[in-house]
């Protein structure tokens, strides 16, 4: 099953690079873990953070990618504004929109538009995964540890772990 989750991976990084993105422009970094002892490194260090910052489940979430076969980190990086001055970021005009800062877990504030993108590369990797029959979840804290971790270069980061086992290990809750 190793073999296969690392393809599904490298088939979910393929439809997140070609989703389509505003304007033409890619703002979008991916990266593939699959190496068990990255995984459990990624695992160990999520708990810890949670135990460090007194945010919850990020222990439960830690257990199941240190269980996992593959992540998919999916990230924006460097993200320009698209231009549209359509106020959805909260200004008027794009050049109004404050340089992207480094906040407590990702950086910020970005183009709206951006954010759209990075939904519709993960949603295009999931998709993926859902049509091989392999077990993931979009999850937050994975991003959140594999930026502090520099696994991979971006501001914002989600992972999606992957699985293929006889029942969902992301979804006991």
């Amino acid at each position: 099953m190793k073999d296969a989750l690392k393809m599904a991976a490298q088939f979910m990084a393929l439809s997140a690079r070609t989703a389509p993105k505003t304007a033409g422009k890619d703002f979008v970094e991916i990266k593939v873990i699959d190496d068990e002892a990255e995984l459990a490194k990624l695992g160990e260090e999520m708990a810890a953070y949670g135990e460090k910052h007194g945010k919850r489940n990020y222990d439960r979430d830690g257990k199941g990618v240190a269980s996992c076969g593959a992540v998919l980190l999916v990230a924006l990086k460097d993200a320009k504004t698209a231009g549209l001055n359509c106020g959805a970021c909260g200004y008027d005009e794009c050049a109004k929109l404050p340089k992207a800062r480094d906040g407590i877990e990702f950086a910020g504030p970005f183009c709206a538009w951006r954010l759209v993108d990075l939904g519709i590369a993960v949603g295009s990797a999931v998709k993926t995964a859902s049509m091989l029959n392999v077990d993931n979840r979009i999850m937050y804290r994975i991003g959140v540890v594999a930026r502090k971790m520099k696994l991979i270069e971006g501001d914002v980061v989600l992972g999606i772990p992957l699985s293929a086992t006889g029942k969902n290990i992301f979804f006991d809750r």
